[in-house]
């Protein structure tokens, strides 16, 4: 796995006399707030005869530059209320693309105008982040082809300190993990294949990776995941996985960060068949699990101190044949949970809850714990919440603010994310009809058109792994959000093609690792 490395860069002038570079990128609202006599002459003339500069993209010659390649990229407004860092973000992936069109190998990035708010503190971090996502090639292109096709080696930061580029580090490699695990085809990818990946992307790591591959575990286990993976069983590479990742800091521990991660490899939607074309895309049904090793990755590359990680990801493909799952059946859980099963297509949530129970119990003797589900889980929420990622907490989260914090960072690092309030409602939507089930799994209505649908499967993971028993009112209340990022997922809710973003990686690392 290779993805350009950040380099500090103290100043401007250090920059354009270091011959490792070959491109100088500016990024800017006014290019005329150069700090630096001989750009601003330049970029004055150039705009005389061009009047694209200040408005797109520009790469021209410029003998002083690194490689006499300077490319000017303007950000647009920054000062407005709904003006955020992503303008950084989504203009440095325009402009990695013409530093790598035109052969550039090692860019450097100098934001010329930067607002002093704390909006953008972060800005030339998140400006290499956008180069690295503009940058990914998927991973069979890249075994096909070879690395090369992902030809930037080095990305320069003026301004960036040693500690600044670490972090940044970081960040990206747990991103590029999980940009490889969402976005890889459906036999690439297998559940077997996946937990390969996990493991050798932990190897000589201070990660322990348990794999569980008998079924006949996972079944006694975490009978709704057999349920989902039961029409998968007759072809071997198709058979489920659970990767259980666990990262243990050095020193003390201050707090617990407990993780399940939704690893649909394909989902056909089961008995319920995605039809109209709908099924295509469904191999990034593994964007939650991907997103969750991605953290864990990042965390360990970081060697955070103060903080444990615990992640479960379920791994499984939702098949149609002859022994798959259908609507009606009534599945009893690890907690002893009766589920009758509504629709096959709701498949991530029975996939996680048993393996949310186990976290659950898990976290009454760690210190500290936060628990999460993180899934592509709902159409939903990407309909009501669009590009940004949905957080949905229960009564102990909210009262630690756990949802508000991660929102607020991720404003701050181009990974957003809007909060939703679990309410009454949810709870009375998936109240059982007969004595003979406990719980309703869901309607039988896509998520889309049904009220509430994103927020309701937050209140089915609840009752069915027995964290509604930890709430407010216990005695061991324990804070809990569901992390839909069915909208934020792919770029441009291009599901069948639109790059893997990596959704939550940076936001969580961020809020959570300092």
């Amino acid at each position: 796995m290779a993805f350009p490395s950040p380099n500090p860069i103290s100043n401007l002038d250090d920059a354009l006399n270091n011959a490792h570079y070959d491109s100088l990128i500016i990024i800017a609202d006014d290019f005329s707030k150069i700090k630096n006599e001989a750009l601003v002459q330049a970029t004055t003339q150039l705009s005389a005869i061009d009047a694209r500069v200040g408005n797109q993209v520009v790469v021209t010659i410029c003998e002083f530059v690194p490689g006499k390649r300077l490319i000017l990229v303007p950000t647009g407004n920054l000062n407005r209320d709904y003006d955020d860092v992503r303008r950084y973000f989504d203009a440095t992936k325009k402009a990695i693309n013409e530093a790598k069109a035109s052969g550039s190998i090692n860019p450097v990035i100098f934001l010329a105008d930067k607002p002093s708010s704390e909006l953008y503190e972060h800005a030339l971090t998140v400006s290499y982040l956008g180069a690295c996502q503009a940058l990914w090639q998927p991973l069979e292109a890249r075994e096909h082809f070879g690395e090369s096709i992902e030809p930037v080696q080095t990305i320069g930061l003026v301004g960036a300190t040693q500690q600044v580029c670490d972090y940044a580090s970081a960040i990206s490699a747990g991103q590029y993990a999980a940009r490889d695990l969402c976005g890889t085809e459906p036999e690439r990818m297998a559940p077997p294949r996946f937990a390969q990946y996990c493991e050798a992307l932990f190897v000589d790591s201070n990660v322990a990776v348990e794999v569980i591959s008998d079924f006949d575990v996972i079944n006694k286990n975490y009978p709704m995941m057999a349920t989902v993976a039961r029409a998968s069983i007759p072809v071997v590479r198709h058979q489920p996985r659970v990767v259980k990742l666990t990262y243990t800091p050095e020193g003390e521990i201050h707090k617990t960060l407990m993780f399940v991660g939704k690893g649909l490899v394909y989902d056909t939607g089961g008995a319920d068949l995605k039809v109209g074309g709908h099924m295509s895309g469904m191999s990034r049904d593994k964007g939650g699990a991907a997103s969750v090793a991605g953290f864990v990755k990042s965390v360990s590359d970081y060697q955070a101190k103060g903080v444990k990680v615990v992640a479960f990801l379920t791994v499984v493909r939702n098949s149609i044949g002859s022994d798959c799952f259908v609507p009606d059946e009534i599945i009893t859980t690890r907690e002893g949970v009766r589920v009758r099963i509504g629709n096959t297509d709701a498949e991530g949530r029975l996939a996680m809850g048993d393996l949310l129970s186990e976290i659950k119990d898990l976290a009454k003797t760690e210190i500290n714990p936060e628990i999460f589900t993180v899934a592509t889980l709902t159409g939903h929420a990407a309909r009501a919440m669009g590009p940004y990622t949905a957080l949905v907490e229960n009564g102990p989260a909210r009262a630690n603010k756990v949802s508000q914090k991660i929102s607020l960072t991720g404003d701050l690092w181009a990974d957003g994310a809007e909060i939703s309030r679990s309410r009454r409602e949810d709870y009375d939507f998936i109240q059982p009809h007969t004595l003979a089930d406990d719980v309703l799994s869901s309607n039988n209505a896509p998520s889309a058109v049904t009220a509430r649908g994103h927020q309701f499967p937050m209140a089915f993971l609840a009752i069915a792994s027995g964290l509604d028993k930890h709430g407010n009112d216990s005695e061991q209340p324990l804070p809990y959000v569901h992390i839909d990022i069915a909208g934020s997922g792919v770029e441009g809710g291009d599901w069948q093609h639109g790059k893997p973003t990596a959704a939550s990686v940076a936001s969580l690392f961020a809020t959570y690792i300092k």
